[in-house]
């Protein structure tokens, strides 16, 4: 793909994207700070929706540490370093948009926790809203607003079908899109360290359903190749080096996406082919 998209001049000061990021322990981040990129002053802010939601903070690992949320997403002192801080800094490479980023991932967590009406949805929905309704109110205007989704080792750990997750999935997308979001960017799974093919129907749904989905794009397989490479760290999280291989590969097609309104193509080393979509 073309990456010379630079940005353009006239992007306002005052414009940004939103972006939420979700999903459970792998978007949340169990690798190591000190290891992640560090984020270029001016570029990335997160916006914390629950410990505080009356300013933007600078962008740094571990990103969303202090956002737990007693009766909805909470997972204190588990997010030690994510693929945010990558991520950010490869799209504001290419967009060279102001990007406000918010935390709500939550370790362990089904996709049947993320529901509509489920507490994990509606902190979620909350978040949004209160980054959102802030930006507005503080002059910001918003171009983008979209969520990054990582998300469905428990599910495959729990032999769902790929048919339940389909459905499930579909479920939680609908509902971020009737709130407001205008994509949900998927950074596919990848395969459990100790059994290489516990997690394919899993892995497979995810990638037919980024096939057709209107709402869905696929933004990175790399994940799978973390076994091969080393770069786990137990069987089903990644040393930060594997998260910053995977957030820069994310935060380029994401960004490529949000540019182009094209769909990204990539290599899929599960099925050894070229990942094109359908639409």
């Amino acid at each position: 793909m073309d990456l010379n998209l630079a940005a353009s001049n006239c992007v306002g000061q005052n414009e940004v994207d939103l972006i939420m990021f979700m999903g459970q322990s792998n978007m949340a981040g169990r690798g190591t700070a000190e290891q992640a990129p560090a984020v270029a002053a001016g570029t990335t802010y997160e916006f914390r929706a629950i410990s505080d939601p009356t300013q933007l903070y600078p962008l740094s690992e571990p990103f969303g540490e202090n956002e737990n949320n007693a009766s909805g997403i909470t997972e204190p002192g588990a997010k030690t370093g994510s693929m945010v801080s990558s991520f950010v800094n490869a799209y504001f490479g290419v967009v060279g948009r102001k990007v406000v980023a918010v935390s709500a991932a939550k370790g362990g967590s089904s996709i049947t926790l993320w529901q509509p009406g489920g507490a994990y949805l509606n902190d979620a929905i909350a978040r949004y809203n209160t980054a959102k309704n802030w930006l507005t109110s503080n002059g910001y205007t918003i171009k983008n607003k979209f969520m990054v989704w990582c998300q469905g080792e428990t599910d495959g750990d729990n032999a769902m079908t790929g048919a339940n997750y389909a459905i499930h999935i579909n479920a939680m997308i609908d509902a971020m899109i009737t709130t407001g979001l205008e994509k949900c960017y998927i950074v596919r799974i990848g395969n459990h360290r100790d059994n290489a093919t516990l997690y394919d129907s899993i892995i497979t749904v995810q990638t037919e359903l980024c096939r057709t989905h209107s709402n869905m794009v696929l933004v990175s397989t790399k994940f799978a190749a973390m076994a091969t490479a080393g770069l786990m760290k137990d069987q089903f999280h990644y040393t930060q080096a594997g998260y910053n291989a995977v957030g820069a590969d994310a935060g380029i097609n994401t960004a490529f996406h949000i540019m182009t309104k094209k769909e990204p193509c990539m290599y899929d080393l599960v099925s050894a082919t070229m990942y094109f979509s359908y639409k």
